[in-house]
């Protein structure tokens, strides 16, 4: 292989080439090739090179003529949209959501599998559904796994990417120790072995939506907020102004420690965050002072949250205090985020985000400056995401989306699957039937 400067291949440098293209096409598409090279800082002959190669892949197609100045009218380009499709999975707290999309993330097919009882994080029906929705999805748009460019699945909890045969997700929270969740997806069969599977955190995959399409685009420096049953964040540094941000640093927020010897966390520790301010411990407090819904078993979090939400609007005393208390926990959790990392802008999204924002927003921007310092609390703006619920499972779809600019528009190879010890192999066994 003939190296070129730098020690990088001549495969590399078109391998990078092609994903300089692709990734400009995508962000700031349709444009001509003359407008490519000043775009990309690839030459002319080189950008001439590239666009023949991915137009013969069927990846790129015209996209109409402009006139130029006393020239020839120049042809525009785009990324086709039908030339390649990704899946994108969010394991939340109430359900498991399954959407298709196309290479420009127009939803195709979707399909939501509740976890019942709510919350159950038992990894074989986990696994059941998530493969169920794959196979739903593809079924409902009458497409293959031929053009999958890959799985990408938020969860909650810590992933190790590190790990041998694949990754593997420490929640804590949910009950997870060390559950190798690609190994086991693999093992349902349910996609080639061509496919891949790219798990992260529910949170960094909320954070790269937001920066790629939403709230966040434009900014260098951001925090992403997921607001659910749970908190989390994601750190997100190295922002580009045309979003081609490749994610952030997720942040276990919810787990810092906001009062000392305080309520006990789901983590199991006493004064996290979350205990006071993610939806489980909001409606547990809610019930502790003699709130909550009419029938506390026939709802389920979502509209007994909303529930919650109405009884503060209609003016009842109790809930209006709880979500201000809230909203001040919240404010102080985010004066953290500011002191310690300085963010152009603060996304708060999630479910439970996107429900309470607009009635305690207000409050919570309030806290959050009067527990900052001066200096970064007068650069940072405070606001809500704008993607709406779909946000993980958009993000989850952009994980396979990196990998395919990284990869200058071919389909990243999946780790060799190591064998799965013999507890895993006797549940995944059983996860046709979950």
């Amino acid at each position: 292989m003939t190296t070129a400067r730098g020690g990088r291949t001549v495969r590399d440098l078109r391998r990078g080439n092609r994903g300089a293209v692709l990734q400009r096409l995508y962000f700031d598409g349709p444009m001509s090739r003359q407008e490519l090279g000043p775009a990309t800082g690839l030459s002319s002959g080189s950008v001439s090179n590239v666009v023949g190669e991915l137009v013969a892949d069927g990846l790129l197609e015209e996209a109409g003529v402009v006139d130029s100045d006393g020239g020839r009218p120049r042809t525009l380009l785009r990324v086709r949209p039908g030339s390649a499709h990704m899946i994108g999975v969010d394991v939340g707290e109430t359900r498991v959501r399954v959407e298709l999309f196309d290479l420009a993330l127009t939803e195709l097919a979707r399909t939501e599998l509740p976890l019942r009882p709510r919350g159950c994080y038992d990894v074989g029906p986990v696994v059941g559904h998530v493969a169920a929705g794959i196979t739903t999805v593809l079924a409902d748009a009458g497409t293959g796994a031929d053009r999958l460019l890959g799985v990408g699945v938020g969860v909650p909890g810590i992933v190790d990417h590190q790990a041998p045969g694949g990754s593997v997700v420490h929640g804590q929270t949910i009950g997870w120790d060390a559950v190798p969740l690609e190994r086991l997806l693999r093992a349902t069969g349910v996609l080639p072995e061509e496919v891949p599977y790219l798990i992260d955190n529910g949170a960094r995959t909320l954070g790269q939506a937001e920066m790629w399409f939403g709230a966040g685009r434009g900014a260098k420096d951001a925090v992403v907020v997921l607001f659910g049953s749970g908190v989390g964040a994601s750190l997100i540094t190295d922002g580009s102004p045309d979003g081609g941000t490749t994610g952030g640093t997720p942040l276990e927020w919810g787990h810092l420690t906001v009062s000392v010897r305080g309520r006990r966390c789901r983590c199991g520790a006493l004064g996290c965050l979350e205990a006071y301010t993610g939806a489980e411990s909001l409606l547990a407090r809610w019930a502790e002072r003699g709130g909550g819904p009419a029938r506390p078993g026939a709802v389920d979090e979502e509209q007994a949250l909303s529930e919650l939400l109405a009884a503060a609007r209609g003016a009842d005393p109790v809930a209006v205090e709880l979500l201000e208390e809230t909203a001040e926990y919240l404010g102080a959790g985010l004066s953290d985020l500011v002191n310690l990392f300085q963010p152009e802008r603060i996304l708060i999204g999630g479910w439970a985000g996107l429900l309470l924002g607009p009635y305690i927003l207000p409050s919570v921007r309030e806290h959050a400056t009067r527990y900052s310092l001066r200096h970064p609390a007068g650069r940072v703006t405070v606001g809500l995401g704008a993607l709406g619920p779909d946000a993980v499972t958009v993000g989850a779809a952009t994980l396979p989306l990196s990998a395919f600019f990284a990869t200058g528009g071919r389909r990243a190879a999946p780790e060799p699957t190591a064998e799965l010890p013999a507890w895993h192999t006797s549940l995944s066994a059983r996860v046709g039937g979950a």
